[in-house]
């Protein structure tokens, strides 16, 4: 991460974390102009920051920038965060992340490795370890199933209510089946309803949690090992 630099618009984003705290938008850098961490964390003393807030403030900002997100209709159902690591996580470094994550989504989750691969999976919530060229890459993964099951039900629900319609108004019935068509079309909205009002909360948070332990395990393998 040292080697990295970073842009005008970086450099007053990671002070203005390390003074304030405060979420700041994140815009593409080059990485062969600005300054790099150390020299930001040289700025930083002379204006009394701490080089920990810098480098803090730092990793805080590659995190935010390593997310993604997955929608349907306009609405975040699956997010993904991505943080680059200089070096292989040791066993116990991973461990301690597997009991984190575990204390965090308030699920125990399954581990499994393969080789080099490690992952910690938990239904659709996945925390993968992959090996990289110069490190490792820690990916998060999550999908809310259960609200995309239910407003892919919805919609079918309302797409059947509006064949329905069509069918019984060309058939001239309409009126005899007004009662059922319209108990449809009201299980539809609930469906969608349902799998729709939580997903903006979901994300909220999960992304929340990622980000915390993205930039914890990022802040954790910046320091050297012990031999």
């Amino acid at each position: 991460m040292s080697d990295r630099r970073y842009d005008d618009k970086e450099t007053a984003a990671i002070f203005r974390i390390a003074a304030e705290g405060q979420p700041t938008p994140l815009q593409p850098a080059s990485r062969d102009e600005g300054l790099t961490l150390a020299d930001l964390q040289q700025v930083g003393r002379e204006v009394g920051i701490s080089a920990d807030a810098v480098a803090q403030a730092a990793v805080a900002l590659d995190v935010r920038r390593g997310s993604s997100q997955r929608t349907l209709l306009g609405l975040p159902i699956g997010l993904e965060r991505t943080v680059a690591l200089d070096r292989r996580l040791t066993d116990d470094e991973w461990e301690r992340l597997v009991v984190q994550c575990r204390e965090v989504f308030h699920a125990r989750g399954v581990t499994r490795s393969e080789g080099t691969l490690r992952e910690w999976t938990n239904g659709n919530l996945q925390v993968l370890l992959e090996p990289t060229a110069t490190g490792q890459r820690l990916r998060f993964t999550t999908l809310h199933g259960g609200a995309v099951s239910s407003i892919g039900a919805g919609l079918a629900a309302l797409g059947v209510t509006s064949a329905l319609i069509v069918a019984t108004a060309l058939s001239g019935t309409l009126g005899h089946a007004v009662l059922g068509v319209a108990f449809l079309g009201l299980v539809g909205v609930g469906m969608f309803a349902n799998g729709a009002l939580r997903l903006p909360r979901w994300a909220r948070l999960r992304g929340r949690q990622m980000e915390a332990l993205a930039a914890e395990v990022a802040l954790l393998q910046a320091a050297p090992t012990e031999p």
